[in-house]
């Protein structure tokens, strides 16, 4: 969860004012603040590009008429926000992500014009290669390249234990995002733009180890609306194989295979739900750690969609996709889930859903 005081977190389920907060970044450096009427924000751990945003202004100006204006406008960013207005008229904004301006519609003459954009991790997405690529080194070393090939200067921070890699040349019109994912797979790990546009090369947290960040309680004066749960075999994998051969570096064909072993889960390898595999591979897997983490990641993605939950609460703008909730339902149980995908609305109300992932019973 993005840091936040606790006096934040008690508002949340009590009456309150909420702040949002729209900043337009044009080209030419000029910052504008967005007098806007709703809008919403989206952030998606399944989708590669992890958050977008939808923002509705009255004003139809913002529409670029001139080439002046289009120049300002293409590659313009925006950084969105929402908060608590508290009662001694402080406030407390909460970062909700920094975005690349990708489309302004709306009626040249009364308006409403819509804002539309996707977190910066899109222009490494759209800057495919126009030539091999080699990366080589360490996985931070080699992601921090991949990315600042795109954004220079960009703010790149690892939260994982760096891990050797072997060479790795991209083709021609691959997609160098998608080879940051890769190459972060090799230390485990996964690799997204955050919420102040930094980015950041982390491993899904575990949910039975980790603590829980906010509590969801169908109780008085909690922030509980409602809740679905569900099981589903579609896009399960129980076991993968991952492999690593680098034939410029005379490194032999390695591989590790993943499987779910324990007897007490449903999508058990070998078990009622059969054996299920998943193949991955990459030159750059060079050794058997490698291939281990790698595996290993990509199996706690692939178990993960057998259960899962919606749930519909108070908006809380500070979450992050892998937080770990507990819930309350109100029949009393509890449950842990963990956070995949939520919609933070910029409006005055609005619902908050919230898609998780390894919905387990709280014992």
């Amino acid at each position: 969860m993005y840091p936040v005081s606790d006096r934040f977190l008690k508002t949340l389920a009590q009456s309150h004012t909420p702040l949002t907060q729209v900043q337009l970044f044009l080209t030419n450096g000029d910052v504008v603040e967005l007098e806007h009427t709703g809008g919403s924000v989206t952030v998606d751990r399944g989708q590669a590009v992890r958050r977008t945003c939808s923002v509705t202004v009255a004003d139809p100006a913002l529409i670029p008429r001139t080439p002046a204006d289009q120049l300002a406008t293409y590659g313009a960013r925006l950084r969105i926000s929402r908060g608590i207005v508290y009662g001694d008229g402080s406030h407390e904004l909460v970062p909700l992500g920094v975005f690349r301006l990708d489309t302004v519609d709306g009626d040249v003459s009364e308006g409403p014009v819509t804002l539309q954009g996707k977190d910066l991790s899109v222009i490494v997405a759209d800057d495919k290669f126009t030539e091999p690529y080699k990366v080589s080194g360490t996985v931070v070393g080699a992601v921090t390249a991949l990315i600042q090939r795109s954004i220079p200067g960009a703010d790149v921070i690892s939260l994982v234990v760096d891990t050797p890699i072997g060479s790795r040349v991209f083709d021609v019109e691959a997609d160098p995002w998608a080879g940051a994912q890769e190459i972060a797979a090799a230390a485990g790990a996964e690799v997204y733009a955050n919420a102040d546009g930094v980015f950041v090369i982390a491993a899904l947290p575990d949910l039975l180890t980790t603590q829980p960040a906010w509590a969801v309680e169908a109780v008085e004066g909690g922030v509980y609306i409602s809740a679905n749960r569900a099981m589903s075999g579609d896009n399960v994998y129980n076991g993968v194989l991952a492999r690593g051969e680098n034939t410029s570096e005379n490194v032999p064909p390695i591989s590790y295979l993943a499987v779910d072993s324990d007897t007490g889960s449903p999508t058990y390898w070998g078990g009622p739900f059969g054996r299920r595999p998943k193949f991955v591979s990459s030159s750059a897997y060079t050794s058997l750690a490698a291939c281990a983490q790698a595996a290993n990641a990509e199996l706690a993605k692939g178990k993960a969609p057998n259960a899962s939950g919606d749930i519909s609460s108070l908006p809380n703008p500070a979450l992050e996709p892998g937080d770990v909730l507990r819930v309350t339902h109100e029949d009393d149980t509890r449950e842990l889930h963990q956070v995949a995908a939520f919609t933070v609305p910029l409006d005055q109300g609005g619902d908050f859903p919230i898609s998780t992932i390894s919905a387990k019973e709280d014992a």
